[in-house]
């Protein structure tokens, strides 16, 4: 099997994976989730001509006074009794404008005596000081597109367009298992010859900020059968995701397991660098993902395909990472035959590839903020090139 071009791995993912069904949440817990449908104003916001300030409603052209104090108007009231020719009314920020006022007398320019009311120097523009209603939005109007993800600006902006309720897909349920005989859980004594599961934790962490509930099922030996009982016990996933295990030495059995329990291959092994042992398929309505054991591998894999099917399942409408052009701090070789995902950092407006690159330096992936994409068969650059990277923050 020859090895396929990441963009066409990707899209292929993408297409296996559907679209959750939609149901409402509470506004609050919308952050981070992609709208399923248009969200229409409910209501007008202001919902009346509203005072900007403290002061008194007044018609400018009576300019400058004196004026009849003839009532109150505060915030949470409705709106007040119209104003007559000469008449002024005390008005607080957020209250309803007095119908037949068009300007607001801020109390600092205002002179009271009793229930007159005169200006002082600085006479008031029509329209001064207030709000009117329906400047912010209309009734009707879309106030945000199906494929927002939503951030706080979003959720206010539905609550006051009437919203309580938003519609998002339902979170996608994602298992994860780790292989190998070698592993032992996180913080548990290291005998010779064992490793930490580190992929069972930094996996989950990678899912964090998104829409998803993550089944951890733990550490599988190396074994067919454990293997398979695995993969049956969460069929109802949506998406199954295996650490290791995916190469074709003796003890990898992920392929076989999968296959053995009726699942159907789609694509394996990737041209790129590190992380070309990457399986995709199908077991019933899951996605299966068998990602690398080694946590470079895992991680830049798991940023580049898993991390992207979760957000296209969710609704995203632009599910992979970015990619912004940088320069280059220093010369980097040229490439082979497989696109090449070099561990990098910032540093002022340059980017730094790191010295460390072998798919086993976690060091070095600590250390990164980006991954610098080097496409296949690319020539040497030079310090001051352009180069794509993929933001990892």
């Amino acid at each position: 099997m020859s090895l396929l071009p990441v963009a066409e791995a990707q899209a292929r993912l993408l297409a296996l994976g559907r679209r959750l069904p939609s149901h409402s949440v509470a506004a609050a817990q919308g952050v981070g989730r992609w709208l399923t449908d248009d969200i229409i104003a409910l209501r007008s916001q202001p919902w009346a001509d509203l005072s900007a300030m403290d002061g008194y409603a007044i018609r400018a052209a009576e300019w400058p006074g004196p004026w009849r104090l003839s009532g109150e108007s505060a915030a949470g009231q409705a709106i007040p009794t119209p104003l007559a020719p000469g008449e002024t009314c005390r008005i607080f920020t957020g209250a309803p404008v007095p119908p037949g006022a068009d300007a607001i007398l801020i109390q600092e320019n205002a002179e009271r005596i009793g229930d007159q009311i005169s200006g002082l120097p600085n006479a008031p523009a029509s329209g001064q000081h207030v709000r009117p209603a329906g400047s912010d939005f209309r009734e009707s109007t879309v106030l945000l597109r199906a494929g927002t993800c939503l951030n706080p600006a979003h959720i206010g902006l539905a609550v006051l367009g009437g919203h309580g309720l938003l519609p998002v897909a339902r979170k996608v349920r994602v298992a994860l298992l780790s292989t190998g005989n070698e592993l032992v859980a996180a913080g548990q004594p290291i005998a010779p010859g064992q490793l930490p599961s580190s992929n069972a934790v930094m996996l989950p962490a990678m899912l964090a900020g998104l829409p998803c509930e993550v089944i951890d099922l733990g550490i599988v030996p190396d074994d067919l059968a454990a293997m398979m009982a695995a993969f049956d016990r969460v069929r109802e996933a949506d998406i199954i995701v295996s650490t290791g295990g995916a190469s074709v030495g003796d003890h990898d059995l992920v392929r076989p397991a999968f296959a053995a329990v009726g699942g159907t291959l789609d694509f394996w092994k990737i041209a790129m660098r590190p992380g070309k042992p990457l399986i995709a398929g199908t077991l019933d309505s899951a996605v299966f993902l068998g990602l690398p054991g080694n946590p470079v591998s895992a991680f830049v894999t798991a940023f580049l395909f898993l991390l992207p099917l979760v957000r296209h399942m969710s609704g995203a409408p632009q599910p992979l990472p970015r990619q912004i052009e940088a320069i280059i701090d220093a010369p980097l070789a040229p490439t082979a035959e497989r696109d090449e995902y070099l561990r990098a950092f910032h540093r002022g407006d340059r980017i730094v590839a790191l010295t460390a690159q072998d798919s086993a330096a976690t060091a070095s992936l600590a250390d990164a903020d980006c991954l610098i994409l080097r496409p296949a068969k690319s020539p040497a650059a030079k310090a001051g090139d352009a180069v794509i990277t993929l933001p990892l923050t």
